[in-house]
């Protein structure tokens, strides 16, 4: 780690901090010159904010290091969830205020999507209908597996595979995981039949997507009314049913704003993870909406297929607790290359 690194991190925790604070807690000695002008640096680059003059002087993270630099998860992860110094309620500044100021990616990152998605419509140029179609419905298997998976779905890749394609469910496995399953293939054909569905995003298809995501599974279809808790994390969601839709329509409003299909999607699965509308079926609902999203914008959908749960769970409360994207961003662009690269 840097002592660039060092000191953001230690201001992501630490806002409104004076030069010498930032000193004492830098495990490396350095002299205040050298402090001084790495400090300087982080100003010129846009990292840190300056507050106040003289002896009063104070630095806090701009709202884009605040969001898209990296923190140590394993260091993070290792503190007890009670030791954690992470938000426990709703930011209400984050939405209408701060990423709409961010830029999610960074040159290198984008342009590396920007490669991947080249390459994705190289292939599709090349291939028949009916090749088109195998991978398609190979994604589709996929994507239903992994984003069931992540949320405690016990049935393997290839009982997945027999239950899509014959309609057989596994033995030892409750009727809800094989609803779970098909609910997903349903939500995702809905989307294939329908490609624009969602390029431009409301409240109400939002709606439509977790209905067809919960359909069978006794799940309410309309925005929630009561209070919600997340395991592994003390963030507490929004309660009141008329901040959760107008938090929903801010989200809208942001991403039918931002021109980078990439950064619709990543803030499609990161803000209804966060603002978890619904008593169940929010981030399916999220992987679903962001593929929508992709696949409105003719790119590659996310299978998410090899992203291991725990890391997926990791990143998103960081992104609860500490309204930071660096990990789960990491995710997504992982997963669209790996998408790119194994479907296509």
């Amino acid at each position: 780690m840097t002592i660039e690194v060092e000191i953001l991190q230690y201001l992501h925790y630490h806002p409104l901090s004076k030069r010498g604070d930032i000193g004492s807690a830098i495990t490396e000695e350095i002299s205040d010159r050298t402090l001084k002008r790495i400090i300087a640096g982080c100003v010129e680059k846009g990292y840190v904010d300056v507050i106040g003059k003289g002896p009063a002087t104070r630095y806090t993270l701009t709202p884009q290091a605040l969001v898209t630099m990296p923190l140590d998860l394993e260091t993070y992860f290792l503190q007890d969830i009670d030791d954690r110094k992470g938000q426990e309620l709703f930011n209400f500044d984050l939405i209408g205020e701060i990423l709409p100021e961010v830029t999610l990616f960074g040159e290198r990152e984008l342009a590396t999507l920007d490669e991947a998605q080249y390459k994705f419509r190289q292939h599709l140029s090349e291939m028949t209908e009916l090749e088109y179609q195998k991978e398609m419905e190979r994604l589709g298997i996929d994507l239903s597996w992994k984003s069931s998976q992540i949320e405690g779905n016990t049935y393997t890749l290839l009982e997945t595979e027999y239950l899509l394609k014959e309609r057989q469910t596994a033995s030892g496995k409750t009727k809800e995981e094989a609803v779970m399953l098909l609910n997903h293939k349903e939500a995702l054909d809905f989307i294939l039949d329908n490609p624009d569905y969602l390029k431009e995003l409301s409240l109400s298809r939002i709606e439509n997507i977790h209905s067809l995501l919960t359909k069978e599974l006794g799940v309410p279809r309309n925005i929630r009314r009561r209070r919600v808790g997340i395991t592994g994390t003390n963030y507490q969601p929004l309660d009141n049913e008329f901040q959760i839709r107008e938090a929903l329509e801010e989200s809208c409003l942001l991403i039918n704003n931002k021109s980078e299909v990439f950064e619709k999607a990543l803030l499609a699965l990161l803000l209804l993870s966060y603002i978890q509308p619904f008593a169940d079926g929010n981030k399916r609902t999220a992987r679903i909406v962001s593929n929508g999203i992709l696949i409105a914008h003719s790119y590659c959908p996310i299978s998410f297929r090899s992203v291991d749960s725990i890391d997926y769970k990791k990143a998103m409360l960081m992104f609860y607790e500490q309204n930071n994207i660096s990990a789960f961003k990491k995710i997504f662009i992982d997963q669209f290359l790996f998408a790119v690269n194994t479907y296509f």
